[in-house]
């Protein structure tokens, strides 16, 4: 995240739930909350569970080859 973003639990809660989502892509919350790629990992990182988190990225690794434009 840039320094200057500071988001609410809600905002954060929001980003999670469309980072987990196989239908919005990174540009749909660049576009909506302003966040790159890097900065929505970075607070999946942080926000998830460990395993959660390994899960997540493994998901968007495995789409992210089949499909050109997803995540």
């Amino acid at each position: 995240m840039t320094q200057n973003q500071e988001f609410t639990e809600a905002h954060i809660s929001e980003i999670v739930q469309m980072a987990l989502s196989d239908h919005v892509t990174f540009s749909d919350i660049e576009f909506e909350y302003g966040l790159k790629e890097h900065e929505v990992v970075t607070l999946m990182r942080k926000t998830l569970r460990k395993g959660s988190y390994r899960s997540w990225r493994k998901r968007v690794a495995a789409f992210g080859s089949r499909r050109e434009h997803y995540k």
